[in-house]
Formats: structure tokens, C-alpha cells, sequence
């Protein structure tokens, strides 16, 4: 009885330290710099579905930023085979053309791995300690993320010549953005906003979940809370979630963004 009582005593340790390891919250990194850059600005376009239209104006008024690359740190939690580890991350956007991912999961806020994404000339590439991840599946699904990381500088959904709004009713849009070499293809977004507040709340679409994947499936981007960072409203909290799964796979909390301008 008292090997048992020991066993039992031992495991029970083991699973309350696993999961205050997983309570513990990492440093962030380290700030980016004081390279942030005051954005030039342009009208806002006529013709915007009404949905769209208000959401603008709600987040910027009559005039929105141009902005040529954004770099969005914090941290959040990520699912992993099952288990939610805290984790710091870094995006670093060259706006609606490239990125960069910088992930850290922790545990009791040390780094236990890391994660980097690299989307750029139209090719991803994941690279996980346990492997690297890459091809058409995984490049659809890093085109997705490209646009839809642009919940941290929605005004390129409006600035940028490749991308186009349609209607669908008072509170739902649908952002087509560019994808494929010469743009020739695209990819598209169902928005749905909030109808009490204006502001974005949804972005679904049809993704990959991987490089073996044969279908694809919903993908739902869902910004849970809008904020003000440095003076300005911007997503400060966003999850992630596959339709399959049910629940967020990811969630960001958004502690700094820094607005760089070409050439810096």
C-alpha cells in the first residue's frame, strides 16, 4: 500500500509541476526599436461595401496610413499534439508580399522550441525541430496568413491595387487578395463585422493544414478584442481556430507594433 501511496503521490507532483510550468508566462522579446515611422496617409477609396466603409472609419476616419512593412510582437498560447504552451512571438511583415515568423514556446518561461516560418518569392518554409515543413499546400496556407495578418494593418486591404471588396450584406464582406506568380489567381476571405461596433471580428477561409493535406478546411481568424496600442486602435488580442478542432489553437496578445517605412 505504501509503494502505491508513494507512486500516486509521485505522479500527482509530476502533473502539478507540468502544469505550473505551463502557467508561467515568457519575458517578451526584447523591443524592437524606435525605428517606427508616422505613415503617410491616403482618402479613403469610394464605392467600399457599407460593412467595409465603417469599419474604416471606425479605425482610421477619413484618411488611412500606407504602410509598406509592420513588425507585430507579444505573446499568447499555441497548441502542440494536444498540449497549450505559453509563447512569445515576432511577424515581421513586408506589407502583402513576404514574412517572417519568430515563435518561442516556453515552459516555466524558458524556451523549449522554436519555431520559424519564412514566406517569401511565393514559397513558405516551416521550420520545426522535429522537421521542416514546405510546398503547395503549406504555400497556400502562408499566402492566407499573409493577408490575414493584416488584421495588425488592415489599411493595406484598401491601399493596395491587387486587393478588391465585395458586397454581401450589412454586416459581411468578402476581401479577395492575390495569390499565385503575376497575381493571376486569388484567394478569398469571408469578413464578417461587428454589428453593434463596426469593427472586424471575423476573417474565414478555406486552408491547408498542412503539406499532406488533401482538402482543405475552414480556417477562422477571430479578433476578440480591439485595443489601442501607442495612441492608436488596433487588434490587441486574436485567435486562431480549425473548424474541425473547435477551439483556438492559437492565441495572440498583441504588446507592440512598429510601423517601418521603406528604406529604414
Amino acid at each position: 500500500m505504501s509503494v502505491l501511496v508513494t507512486v500516486v503521490v509521485v505522479v500527482a507532483a509530476i502533473v502539478l509541476l507540468g502544469w505550473l510550468g505551463l502557467q508561467v508566462k515568457p519575458s517578451p522579446f526584447p523591443p524592437f526599436g524606435e525605428t517606427g515611422t508616422q505613415p503617410e496617409t491616403v482618402p479613403l477609396p469610394d464605392g467600399l461595401p457599407a460593412p467595409v466603409e465603417r469599419f474604416y472609419r471606425e479605425l482610421y476616419g477619413d484618411q488611412v496610413p500606407v504602410i509598406d512593412s509592420a513588425v507585430i510582437s507579444g505573446r499568447g498560447r499555441l497548441r502542440i499534439r494536444g498540449i497549450t504552451f505559453p509563447a512569445r512571438f515576432r511577424f515581421t511583415h513586408g506589407a502583402g508580399v513576404t514574412y517572417r515568423h519568430d515563435i518561442e514556446v516556453t515552459f516555466f518561461g524558458l524556451t523549449l522550441m522554436k519555431v520559424k516560418e519564412v514566406y517569401e518569392r511565393g514559397w513558405a518554409r516551416l521550420e520545426l525541430p522535429f522537421g521542416v515543413s514546405e510546398g503547395p499546400q503549406v504555400t497556400q496556407g502562408a499566402n492566407l496568413a499573409l493577408w490575414g495578418e493584416a488584421i495588425w494593418f488592415p489599411s493595406i486591404w484598401v491601399t493596395d491595387s491587387r486587393v478588391r471588396w465585395e458586397r454581401m450584406d450589412e454586416e459581411t464582406a468578402v476581401l479577395v487578395v492575390p495569390y499565385g506568380d503575376y497575381n493571376e489567381m486569388s484567394q478569398r476571405f469571408v469578413a464578417r463585422f461587428d454589428p453593434d461596433t463596426g469593427l472586424l471580428r471575423f476573417l474565414e477561409s478555406m486552408r491547408y493544414k498542412g503539406e499532406e493535406s488533401e482538402e482543405k478546411t475552414l480556417w477562422i481568424n477571430e479578433v476578440t478584442e480591439w485595443g489601442t496600442l501607442h495612441g492608436e486602435m488596433a487588434a490587441t488580442e486574436a485567435e486562431v481556430t480549425w473548424f474541425d478542432e473547435g477551439t483556438p489553437w492559437a492565441t495572440f496578445d498583441v504588446e507592440e507594433i512598429i510601423y517601418v517605412a521603406e528604406g529604414e
